[in-house]
């Protein structure tokens, strides 16, 4: 995401703004935002063509939806610092499977500092099963010289 992409720091960017600068694993994946704000980030993804061999959702693909919305919510924190956010950690715990349908995302944050952004996402299936509990940790960085 760059700056050009993004409306002006006081105007958080729109779902289909943020969907259309996704990136390539996040669209190969099908992830789609619904929902974007520092405060609060929801996307969905769905779990067939995200399965492992036994067809179930990979844990894997669970993770990359966790960073995607952690990061996405970092992004915006740091945007209204004028800064940028770069992924320092992440961890899962996988819950229970998913074998059809989507599965949603929801990240809400842990701490918004001037230096770190922490989000606790939560995944869940059509019936709002609990699949997965992920936490991601960014650091935020001053914008590199031209961006």
């Amino acid at each position: 995401m760059t700056d050009a992409t993004l409306p002006a720091r006081s105007q958080p960017p729109t779902p289909d703004q943020l969907n259309s600068v996704r990136g390539a694993l996040p669209e190969r994946m099908g992830i789609e935002v619904l929902e974007a704000a520092a405060d609060r980030i929801v996307a969905r993804m769905p779990v067939e063509g995200n399965t492992q061999p036994y067809g179930i959702l990979h844990g894997g693909a669970s993770v990359v939806l966790a960073e995607t919305v952690g990061s996405i919510g970092s992004a915006l924190h740091a945007h209204t610092l004028g800064k940028i956010a770069v992924g320092l950690d992440i961890n899962a715990t996988h819950h229970r499977a998913a074998r059809t349908g989507w599965v949603t995302a929801t990240a809400v944050p842990v701490t918004l500092g001037g230096s770190v952004a922490c989000y606790e996402v939560t995944i869940s299936d059509d019936e709002g099963r609990r699949v997965c509990t992920s936490r991601i940790t960014c650091i935020l960085r001053d914008l590199p010289p031209g961006a």
